[in-house]
């Protein structure tokens, strides 16, 4: 009985709910798990079993997804306004996805930037109401662990490399997204990249000052990260 309750407690949209998760226990040791992830792709990226690596996080992202996806319609509130995948992480996701699927190097340039950026930023300033254990917060950490893993994937493993012309790919790419969200946005009241409003929770953008003059500060700053994400390669071709 305790399981079946604890299973329903899972997946209650109702149960879990904390609007304080920045920097509680919970989010500390998701951030712990995090960086042990990292430290294993990279201490192992020669072992063979490494190409086995590649399909399990492609199973995780179309995985956790679909979890999402189900989980929201089976509640009865899917809504355009929240649910359409132009979060810049939802799009990261299905890229990782597809990039791990056809190892395409257009989109490993592109998604390198706004992927990493945008999914880091994401676990350290999680723009989440609920808590552990329930399953938002699984799929929330899980999915943007697997996106940044599955870029780290093809810069450790496959050895993938940016250029500063990929830097500006990926800018022009997410510029273009930004502009779509932004129409949907409009005319729906949704707030997809935030590009309507600041997000509930503490993030970066609460430093940028108000609607709207905020996201133009976000251009500099995304600019900013960047250029700081590009650097690793930038100083390897300088020492090579």
């Amino acid at each position: 009985m305790d399981i079946l309750l604890l299973f329903q407690q899972f997946f209650n949209p109702s149960a879990y709910r904390d609007y304080a998760l920045f920097l509680s226990q919970a989010h500390l040791s998701v951030l712990l798990f995090f960086l042990l992830t990292l430290v294993w792709l990279y201490v192992y990226r020669n072992k063979p079993y490494m190409s086995k690596v590649r399909w399990i996080l492609f199973g995780v992202l179309v995985f956790t997804e679909i979890a999402l996806i189900t989980w929201t319609i089976t509640n009865g509130f899917w809504d355009i306004r929240y649910n359409l995948p132009l979060h810049l992480c939802t799009i990261s996701l299905f890229l990782s996805a597809y990039m791990l699927l056809t190892k395409n190097y257009r989109i490993f340039e592109v998604l390198y930037f706004f992927g990493l950026g945008g999914a880091i930023q994401a676990m350290l300033t999680p723009d989440l109401t609920y808590t552990f254990p329930h399953f938002r917060f699984f799929h929330f950490f899980i999915a943007h662990i697997a996106i940044i893993l599955a870029v780290l994937y093809m810069v450790w493993i496959f050895k993938y490399t940016v250029t500063i012309g990929s830097l500006i790919k990926s800018f022009i790419v997410l510029n273009g997204l930004a502009l779509i969200a932004f129409s949907v946005n409009q005319l729906t009241g949704a707030n997809y990249m935030f590009l309507a409003r600041k997000p509930q929770g503490p993030s970066m953008l609460d430093w940028l000052g108000p609607y709207p003059w905020y996201i133009l500060s976000l251009q500099l700053i995304v600019l900013v990260i960047f250029f700081l994400l590009y650097l690793p390669f930038r100083q390897k071709k300088t020492s090579s």
